[in-house]
């Protein structure tokens, strides 16, 4: 192989890590013995272990960049993919593996479609074998922002194999080719957490892209290993990038609607909920989503009027 082959590698594999080293060590586990030809990114988010180290020394093959500081789901993949070197380029959790066959199948879908934006996997719980959670996106309601993962928690039989369009990707793991991603711009960074990649998918598909679910490929995938299943955390995220998906992409009036909605009625009876189980942390956490929601709003709509 030629330097230059080194240097300009088919497929770059980016992962965010930020205190998770053991599980991360997992995922390049699987990258070793399913996808070995590929340039792989680790970006340690601000860990503040060893991560960093523990990686570089077991895995010299992996590049490791160190942000120093928690840049987000965004911000963390966003550096990876400027440093990455490859044709296309598989953003991945790090608390999902790669299975028998890597991505291949994926590469073939992207190779073969000349319009394609981002690409997602079938996605399977790792902790329930043979569980779907992905099998590609309904479309989000304007007013409520929710959707459904098709195929979720059934039994995969092969009844979700059969590749197909759908809205959105999968934030565990999707990939697009570096024209596609030139062409749309870098993922999103006014999240921090969740949302970023069904904007990022929106703004792919603005740009007359069409996304895709490639069911030949399977990735496994162990749910909020980082955030934890029900963390104040996750509920102030989700809570703050509702509102802002729905800033960005939801047009007046329904915008106003699905304020109403999410910041009032769904506000209101997620904070009841939690104060009567005793959770004051997770209700502080929606009122504070809110509170962030609404200074960011403010700093959005002061660069408009600039």
């Amino acid at each position: 192989m030629s330097d230059e082959t080194r240097r300009q590698p088919l497929l770059s594999i980016v992962t965010v890590n930020y205190n998770g080293g053991a599980v991360t060590c997992q995922l390049l586990d699987s990258i070793r013995r399913y996808q070995p030809d590929a340039e792989v990114i680790v970006v340690d988010n601000g860990s503040y272990g060893d991560d960093v180290s523990m990686i570089s020394s077991s895995y010299p093959e992996v590049v490791v960049i160190a942000t120093g500081e928690n840049l987000g789901f965004a911000g963390g993949n966003n550096v990876g993919i400027r440093a990455a070197h490859g044709r296309y380029i598989l953003m991945i959790n790090n608390d999902a593996e790669l299975t028998e066959g890597g991505v291949d199948a994926m590469l073939k879908r992207i190779e073969q479609e000349d319009n394609i934006g981002l690409v997602s996997p079938k996605i399977l719980f790792h902790h329930q074998p043979g569980t779907i959670q992905y099998a590609g996106f309904t479309p989000l309601s304007p007013i409520t922002l929710r959707n459904n993962a098709i195929g979720y928690g059934t039994r995969d039989e092969g009844q979700h194999d059969t590749p197909h369009p759908t809205p959105y990707a999968h934030g565990a793991a999707m990939m697009a080719s570096r024209k596609a991603i030139e062409r749309a711009g870098l993922m999103p960074e006014d999240y921090f957490l969740y949302y970023e990649e069904l904007d990022w998918s929106v703004i792919f598909s603005r740009k007359g892209m069409i996304n895709y679910y490639e069911p030949l490929t399977i990735v496994t995938h162990k749910e909020s290993a980082t955030t934890g299943a029900d963390s104040p955390l996750k509920v102030y995220y989700n809570t703050r990038s509702r509102l802002i998906f729905a800033y960005r992409n939801i047009s007046l009036p329904a915008r106003w609607l699905a304020y109403l909605y999410l910041g009032i009625v769904v506000a209101t009876r997620d904070v009841v909920r939690y104060w009567f189980k005793g959770r004051k942390d997770m209700a502080k956490a929606v009122v504070k989503g809110i509170c962030s929601f609404a200074r960011y709003k403010r700093l959005e709509s002061s660069k408009l009027e600039k």
